[in-house]
C-alpha cells in the first residue's frame, strides 16, 4: 500500500465522520472513532474539557441533525498529513449551526484499520 492509497482511506474515514455529524448516526461516527478515544476543547474562561467518546455519541444520538433540520453543510478538509504509515493528522471545519467547529483529528492505523484516535476542536458561535 502507498502513501497515496493511506490518503485515500483517511480521506473515507473522514467523510463517514463528518456524514454521521451531518445525520447525527452515532454508528458512523463509531465506526471511524477509537473506542478509548476523546474529544478535548477549552471552553471561553480557559478550562479544558475532556469528553469520552461513548458520552459525546450519547449527545449525538439525543440532539436533531442538521440534515433533518434542513441545515446546510459546513464541512470541509482543510489538510491530510501523513505523519509515518501508522499515524495522520486531519485538520477540518464542519458545523451544526449555529455552531462552527475547527477539528484537528489524529489518526492511528490499528490492527490495519485507519481511526481516530483524538479529536481536539475549537467552537465558534455564528448568527
Amino acid at each position: 500500500m502507498t502513501g497515496a492509497d493511506d490518503v485515500k482511506i483517511i480521506e473515507g474515514v473522514i467523510q463517514s465522520y463528518l456524514d454521521g455529524l451531518f445525520e447525527s448516526d452515532a454508528g458512523k461516527i463509531a465506526s471511524v472513532f477509537h473506542p478509548t478515544s476523546a474529544l478535548t476543547s477549552v471552553t471561553n474562561s480557559g478550562e479544558i474539557v475532556i469528553t469520552p467518546r461513548d458520552e459525546w455519541l450519547d449527545k449525538v444520538r439525543a440532539r436533531p441533525s442538521p440534515k433533518q433540520q434542513g441545515l446546510p453543510r459546513h464541512d470541509h478538509v482543510l489538510a491530510i498529513d501523513l505523519v509515518s504509515p501508522t499515524m495522520a493528522y486531519v485538520k477540518l471545519k464542519c458545523a451544526i449551526p449555529p455552531r462552527f467547529f475547527t477539528d484537528q483529528l489524529s489518526l492511528l492505523k490499528i490492527d490495519g484499520r485507519w481511526q481516530v484516535a483524538q479529536k481536539v476542536f475549537a467552537t465558534e458561535m455564528r448568527e
